[in-house]
Parts: structure tokens; C-alpha cells; sequence
């Protein structure tokens, strides 16, 4: 029986892992036709035809909006540039709640505090981490503006479910795709199950053009007031004529040419990329080693998950083991990645801490010293970030959730196997490790 290289033993590998890393020939050649023709950037800031950018972004708008069965693509130069927009489009303001997952980057959260609105936390769905219809249904009220939905690690959330609480109350649904390119619900694109779907081009996801984004909509006014907010809108109303002023104040959400000429070119990727996650995971989760109270986390089988992140349950009781324990075992036994240094191997004890307890909430200030969004004078209603308030989600958090991505496209069978053979070898030495903790 080989010794844990956490109690002094060798470690399974200790080369590093392939980087994520698909910028090509294609990307290279597309970049320098954009440098040859100089063209860098072409939005106006004023009511003209540029107004709405250049040749690629514009393409790559069309491009996006038709491989995800949208009629409107708007590419931003971030997924929280996106949220932004989105929000603002729906016309959230002061006084308004806006429904967020606990569980996600906190630009989904900070989205809403963006226009002024009171970010309201909705409790997890504790087989896929996204938010729970039932406690969306608990948290509403006459306040509720918008749901930000989170489709976390690339399983999509029960949308039919929540597009139903959200007719109820003509409440505006909008997407966080970043974790989420090509996954599908009941056979239908995540992005077009709600009123707007956000995606992200940041350069760890799935497909990168460095930075990025692009929101995708059905809906014709919603699509109008996105690109106002993209660009400086309260420059272009006197130019042109606008059904409302709401949220028409203006950034500059705008995405050059070059990242839009990169995004189209992995744009053609993403489908092979992703399948590309998927067979690894399906290796990885059939030749998973037995060790008690660890199980793979369950997939809807009306869903294709696109594996951004991919989860793992664990039951210490069951295990007679912390998860910190068996974390720092596998740490131990498996390298970093390349490109990704400092980060150490890519295995984890839970997410990201429930943002509710981020100081921003626990202190409830944001504008000024005030105490605005959250005690401002047109809010009529009470938050509670406090410590319980979804306890799903602090359970996944705090005990039951390991997230890893060992099934990333630049990982052979033989990269998997390593990873296999460190969890073969903990499954091996579970005894040992149990007392020595």
C-alpha cells in the first residue's frame, strides 16, 4: 500500500496539468486581419449607424444570437457588463428587490444593487446548486422586480418552474450563463428560457476572447435598451426617440473588434469543446474509486450540463472524515495547472462563500454612508443577510460539496487517471487518514 503523500508518502504526479488553453491558428490569423485594416473599434457615442459598433462585433452578434436560437445578440466587454445591462433594461430601480442565488460571483448579486435595488438571497437546490423554485416562491413580494437565475457550474436551473413563479407576478427573468455555454434545458438553450441570458468571454471559461460578454433576448425592447446602456444612452435619446428614460443614464459597456473577431472564431469551437468536457467527465465518473460518503452529484435527465465546475457530494458522518481532511490528501498527491499557478490543484471544499456574508450585506452599505440601496428612503422592506438564512446553501458550502475540473478539454485519459489513482489511493488509506486527522 503506497503512503499518503500527505503523511510523508510520494504524491501520485507531480508534473502539471495541461492548460486550458485553445487560442489558435484561427484566433492569430483573425486578430491581425482586424490590425491590418485598423480598425480597433467603431461605436459612436451619439445617434448614427455606429452607434450600435463595427463589422466584427456586429457579426459576432449575429453569430451568437443565431447558434443559440435568439433573435438578438448584444456583445458587452464583460458577463457583469451584461448583468448590468440586463438589469437596468428590465427597469429595476430604488425600492425594488431583485431574487439572487447566495451562490455565484458577486456581480450577480451586485447587479441589482447597481440600479439602486435591494438584492434579496433565495436558498440553493441542493442536488445543482441552483437556485431553489420554492424558496424563489417564499422570498417574493410586491417589491420583486427581477430573478437573477444561475445556472452554476453549467447545470441549468428548473426553469419552467420558475418562468411560471415569475408570470405569476410579472416578474422579469434574467440568465447568468457564464458557467453555462451549450447547455440545454428540456432541448432549448439556456439564455432563451428567460426574458434576457447573459454569457461570459472571461478567459477561464469555456470559450475566451480575454475578456467579454454577450446578452441574447427574444424580446425587440429589451433588445433596444440594452445597446442605449451599452452606449452612453443618455447621449443618444436626444437623437433619437425612446418609449422611456427609465435607467437611460449610460456606460460604456462596449466590446471592441478584436475581442469580437477572437469570440466569433471560438464561438466554433464551443460545441466540440464542450463535448469534450462532457466525455471527460463520463470517464472520470465511471473509474471514480469507492470511498464512503462521496457520490457524484446528480444531472436532470431533462438537461445537458455543459460542466464548467463539476460537483461531487460528500457526507463526512458517512465518511468518519472531514472534507478538509480529504481535500488536503488529494492536494497533496495531484500538481497545479498549467497557467493557473498559485491556484493549487483544481479540487475544492465547497464554492464560494454565501455572499450574504461578504461585508458589503453584513454591513448593509453601498452608496454613500447612508446605508443605501439597503436602508435608503424609497426601500419600504427589511433584509436579513444574516448567518441561516439558506441553509442549503451553507451546507454545501461548509460540508457536503466538492467542486473540481478534471475534465477540462486539455486533459488526456492518461491526466484523468492520475487523478483517478490519487483518489484510488485515499480509498486505499482511508483508516490511516481517518486517524491521522
Amino acid at each position: 500500500m503506497a503512503k499518503l503523500a500527505l503523511l510523508g508518502g510520494d504524491p501520485v504526479r507531480t508534473k502539471l496539468f495541461p492548460a486550458h488553453n485553445f487560442i489558435g491558428k484561427e484566433e492569430k490569423q483573425k486578430v491581425m486581419e482586424i490590425m491590418d485594416n485598423g480598425v480597433l473599434s467603431r461605436y459612436l457615442g451619439v445617434w448614427h449607424e455606429d452607434f450600435y459598433g463595427g463589422d466584427e462585433v456586429r457579426a459576432f452578434e449575429r453569430e451568437w444570437a443565431a447558434d443559440y436560437q435568439a433573435k438578438h445578440g448584444i456583445a458587452v466587454n464583460s458577463c457583469t457588463s451584461g448583468l448590468y445591462a440586463a438589469v437596468g433594461a428590465a427597469g429595476v430601480g430604488p425600492g425594488d428587490e431583485v431574487i439572487v442565488s447566495p451562490y455565484t460571483m458577486v456581480a450577480s448579486v451586485t447587479a441589482a444593487i447597481a440600479f439602486n435595488a435591494v438584492p434579496v438571497f433565495a436558498d440553493i437546490d441542493p442536488d445543482n446548486f441552483c437556485l431553489s423554485p420554492d424558496s424563489i416562491r417564499a422570498r417574493i413580494t410586491d417589491r420583486t422586480k427581477a430573478i437573477i437565475v444561475v445556472h452554476l457550474f453549467g447545470h441549468p436551473a428548473d426553469m419552467d418552474e420558475i418562468m411560471e413563479i415569475a408570470r405569476a407576478h410579472n416578474i422579469t427573468v434574467i440568465e447568468d450563463c457564464a458557467q453555462a455555454p451549450c447547455a440545454t434545458y428540456r432541448g432549448r438553450p439556456v439564455g432563451t428560457l428567460g426574458h434576457m441570458g447573459v454569457f461570459s468571454l472571461n478567459y477561464h471559461k469555456h470559450i475566451h476572447s480575454g475578456e467579454g460578454g454577450i446578452v441574447v433576448t427574444n424580446d425587440d425592447r429589451l433588445a433596444d435598451r440594452l445597446q442605449l446602456i451599452r452606449n452612453h444612452a443618455e447621449a443618444v435619446v436626444t437623437g433619437r426617440e425612446v418609449d422611456s428614460l427609465v435607467n437611460m443614464v449610460g456606460f460604456n459597456f462596449r466590446m471592441g473588434e478584436l475581442e469580437a473577431g477572437i469570440g466569433r472564431m471560438q464561438l466554433g469551437k464551443s460545441r466540440q469543446l464542450v463535448a469534450r468536457r462532457r466525455e471527460n467527465l463520463a470517464y472520470f465518473n465511471r473509474n471514480l474509486p469507492t470511498i464512503p460518503g462521496l457520490s457524484i452529484a446528480p444531472v436532470a435527465e431533462y438537461v445537458e450540463h455543459s460542466y464548467y465546475v463539476a460537483a461531487l457530494k460528500y457526507d463526512p458522518e458517512v465518511a468518519g472524515l472531514s472534507r478538509d481532511m480529504l481535500i488536503r490528501a488529494l492536494h497533496a498527491e495531484l500538481p497545479e495547472t498549467e497557467m493557473r499557478k498559485g491556484h493549487g490543484p483544481l479540487i475544492s471544499g465547497g464554492y464560494v462563500k454565501p455572499i450574504y456574508l461578504y461585508p458589503m450585506f453584513r454591513q448593509q452599505t453601498a452608496y454613500g454612508d447612508k446605508g443605501c440601496p439597503f436602508r435608503c428612503p424609497h426601500y419600504t422592506g427589511e433584509v436579513n443577510y444574516q448567518a441561516g438564512i439558506c441553509p442549503e446553501v451553507e451546507r454545501a458550502h461548509e460540508a457536503t460539496l466538492i467542486s473540481h475540473e478534471f475534465m477540462q478539454p486539455s486533459m488526456t485519459t492518461d491526466d484523468i487517471d492520475d487523478v483517478l489513482k490519487a483518489f484510488g489511493k485515499i480509498a486505499d488509506n482511508i483508516d490511516i487518514l481517518r486517524n491521522a486527522g
